[in-house]
């Protein structure tokens, strides 16, 4: 019963925008009052579970980071009806025991962007009213977090099960000197788009969770290359396979559950963190 009431988006990073994996798909151009998103929603379904797919930097994938129109993105998934997302990130490995190639489940973040809106409550006519001062401890759905953990031992694949992503502007990638103090500050991952992707997943009420695909050891370390493009897209190209069983088997997983008192409890922590808004 619990399928009924929910339906799961799917965003796509980096080699994740395939829209096989859902059935009985169909494509749906919309805009937002945040403007377009990167692509057209592939809506269908996983085993019975309804599902969005969109592809966070565009199937063509051309679309970086900084412009990537997240408000946008994760409002056409709300308006779709979506009460959960799972996403998938390709990131840079800050600690030796996370290898490239290795499966991580973070639980936290650290930002350092600095162009992109966080926020749906910008003081705009058509944006929703007050300011909300959103607590983001947990960053991360830990319910879906669990779930996704359970799925990948069901699949008999190795996971760390926690970390810190930090998330940079991006393009280009970090200096050794960022490196190494972004190890200090504590962050285990770094990659360029969670933030500000999960930060208004939970402004919009939706349950958020990530798998990311280690893919390279940034430039911390004295004994071997620094990140590059090439190296990243290899090794992501390897492992999206097991990405992708685990959000197909996850979305089963998710939808046996009952998921009403966390869609409440999401919402209300919105309103409840939003000051003012009444109208003038």
């Amino acid at each position: 019963m619990a399928a009924q009431h929910i339906k799961i988006g799917i965003i796509g990073g980096s080699g994740l925008e395939d829209p096989d994996i859902l059935e009985n798909r169909k494509e749906t151009t919309v805009t937002t009052p945040y403007g377009d998103p990167s692509d057209v929603l592939i809506e269908g379904e996983i085993e019975g579970v309804k599902c969005a797919l969109l592809a966070r930097h565009g199937r063509a994938h051309n679309i970086m980071p900084s412009n990537v129109n997240y408000r946008s993105n994760i409002w056409a998934l709300k308006e779709a009806g979506c009460t959960h997302l799972l996403v998938s990130t390709a990131c840079g490995s800050l600690r030796e025991c996370i290898k490239p190639g290795n499966l991580v489940i973070p639980n936290d973040f650290i930002d350092r962007t600095t162009k992109r809106n966080q926020t749906f409550h910008d003081g705009a006519a058509h944006s929703p009213q007050g300011v909300c001062h959103l607590p983001m401890f947990p960053a991360f759905n830990e319910r879906c977090r669990n779930i996704l953990l359970q799925t990948v031992k069901e699949l008999g694949l190795e996971v760390h099960d926690k970390a810190c992503m930090i998330t940079i502007e991006g393009p280009r990638f970090s200096s050794r000197a960022e490196s190494k103090m972004f190890q200090q500050w504590g962050g285990d991952l770094i990659n360029m788009t969670t933030c500000p992707e999960v930060v208004l997943a939970k402004e919009a009420g939706l349950m958020y969770a990530a798998v990311a695909i280690a893919t390279d050891y940034d430039c911390w370390r004295e004994d071997c290359e620094s990140v590059n493009v090439q190296d990243v897209l290899k090794t992501f190209a390897e492992n999206v396979k097991k990405v992708k069983q685990i959000l197909l088997k996850a979305v089963v997983n998710i939808a046996k559950e009952d998921w009403s008192e966390d869609i409440a409890e999401a919402k209300q922590c919105v309103a409840d963190n939003t000051m003012g808004g009444a109208k003038a």
